[in-house]
This record gives C-alpha cells, sequence and structure tokens, in this order.
C-alpha cells in the first residue's frame, strides 16, 4: 500500500482539507454560530452513533488529551464539555479556523490549545510530553506515511497513557461496492480507487485503508501494543436526500431488518477503531 500514495504530499493533504473542511456542510445554518454547531454535532452523531462510546469522553474528566486532526472541532469540544484539557492539532488551517470559533461560541477557549501541524513530524509544533489519551479518529490514513505519524505520536504516551485511532477498514461493505462499481473490478488499483471516493469531496490525495492483521501489524511496528478492535459504521443513506439533510435509506438497507444491519457493520463497516497503549 506504501508504493500508492508515494507520489503525494502532505502539501496535497493540506490544499484537499483546506478546499473544503471535514462535516463544513453538516448545516446550512450560518457558518460560525451556535445554531450552526449544534446541527453540525447533532448530524455527526446520528450518523457516526459509536463515536462517543468509543470516545469514551466522560472517561478524560481532569486528563490531558492530544486530538491529532481535529478538523472543525465536534469531537473536540466533546472533550473539553467532559472537563479535559486538550491539545487539538490539524494540519488544514481552514479547519482550525471554525474549530477555533466554535470553542469561542460554547465558551472552551481557556480548555484547548489548538495547533496548526503535520501529524508527522508533530514534536516541531508540540513539545513532547505524556497525555493520558492520544486520539486521532479518521486522520492518520490520509497522511503519506501513517508509521511516521504513528511514531511521532508515540512519544506523547506514557506508561499509562492510551491511544485511540480509527483507520479506514479493507475489507468493508464500502470498499466492495466502489471495486464493484466506480472500480469495474480493478482490484490492482483500489488503493487509489479507495482514496478518490473515501471522502464527500472526490479525490483525496491519500486514503489507506487496514485489515485488523494490518494495523496490528502497523501499531506493534511503531512502538504501541493493540488493546481492542471492532468494526463499525456503514452509510446507508440515499445521497440525493442526504445533501438536502434529508434521511432516507437505500432500498436494500431499508429492506434488512435492523438486527441484520447492526450485525453487517460489525463485520464490514468503514470504520476501523482500534485502542492500544505503548510496547
Amino acid at each position: 500500500m506504501a508504493r500508492a500514495f508515494q507520489d503525494r504530499s502532505v502539501d496535497d493533504v493540506r490544499a484537499y482539507w483546506n478546499a473544503r473542511p471535514c462535516n463544513i456542510r453538516h448545516s446550512p445554518k450560518p457558518l460560525g454560530t451556535k445554531e450552526y454547531f449544534d446541527e453540525v454535532e447533532q448530524r455527526k452523531y446520528f450518523v457516526e452513533p459509536h463515536i462517543p462510546g468509543f470516545a469514551e469522553f466522560p472517561s478524560w474528566a481532569g486528563k490531558r488529551v492530544l486530538e491529532v486532526g481535529c478538523g472543525i472541532g465536534t469531537d473536540t469540544m466533546n472533550f473539553a464539555r467532559a472537563g479535559a484539557k486538550v491539545t487539538a492539532v490539524d494540519l488544514s488551517s481552514e479547519s482550525l479556523g471554525v474549530a477555533r470559533q466554535r470553542a469561542k461560541v460554547f465558551g472552551l477557549e481557556d480548555r484547548i490549545d489548538f495547533v496548526e501541524a503535520n501529524a508527522e513530524q508533530l514534536a516541531d509544533f508540540v513539545p513532547p510530553r505524556p497525555y493520558d489519551l492520544v486520539y486521532s479518529f479518521g486522520v492518520l490514513h490520509h497522511t503519506p506515511d501513517p508509521a511516521a505519524a504513528l511514531r511521532s505520536l508515540r512519544r506523547y504516551l506514557g506508561p499509562e497513557s492510551m491511544l485511540k485511532i480509527m483507520m479506514y477498514y479493507r475489507w468493508s461493505w464500502k470498499v466492495f461496492w466502489l471495486l464493484c462499481t466506480e472500480g469495474r473490478f480493478r482490484f490492482w488499483d483500489l488503493d487509489r480507487i479507495i482514496a478518490r471516493s473515501s471522502e464527500a469531496q472526490s479525490g483525496c490525495p491519500v486514503t489507506y485503508s487496514y485489515s485488523r492483521a494490518s494495523l496490528g501489524q502497523l501499531l506493534r511496528g511503531t512502538g504501541f501494543e493493540p488493546r481492542e478492535m471492532f468494526v463499525d459504521h456503514i452509510f446507508p443513506w440515499r445521497i440525493s436526500e442526504y445533501v438536502r439533510h434529508e434521511y432516507r435509506k437505500v432500498w436494500y438497507f431499508e429492506a434488512m431488518p435492523e438486527v441484520t444491519f447492526r450485525w453487517l457493520e460489525q463485520q464490514a463497516g468503514w470504520h476501523l477503531c482500534a485502542t492500544a497503549g505503548p510496547r
């Protein structure tokens, strides 16, 4: 997989996310208002309800959290609301601008330090010291060298610290669907097929995906010991309605019993969530 994106740079990734920060269109309300941010959060956790349980926001009250790839700050705010002291890092200046405004709107500025930084060279921007939690949800698979980023993050874990990351799952329903439709079964070009359609804005320059085994190997090779992994999240909504903030499922998911859909999410979801400690 590493060879697939050797021609892409961190600057390519930065430009992509500056052009359209993640989840920026989750609300039609005026950008930067409380109403806008409330709707963004409601929609994010409605579509991805497993996030709060994975992040365990209340568990970090009074603790130090390093969030790598905070985006426009949805999870960031919830760590801070729960009482954590957060250092929130992102590569995108546009995303950070929105996140800073969000902290101001909710009166959380004193609990969050925002830093514009490249995860692969994080020590150049954030002095290494132990954090109770290092958290990165849906971010590290977009950097050209995820192993370099994880080696960098290892410097922020003490003996009792925890790493929580989400990476895209190689054997997911979404990858199968992309391979069959847009990819026309060109499995030899799967990495680029996934990257092109991995996000709401097409043409993402870098998107790696992992099996449980390959993510475990990556973590162990960069100084972490995996403790738990699980798979979740299939997006069932019809895009034409979803972009209008209406929720109607694709016909085959509509016909599927909820218990069957949940089983499928846990076998072939897009999100591979891992919790690890230091080796």
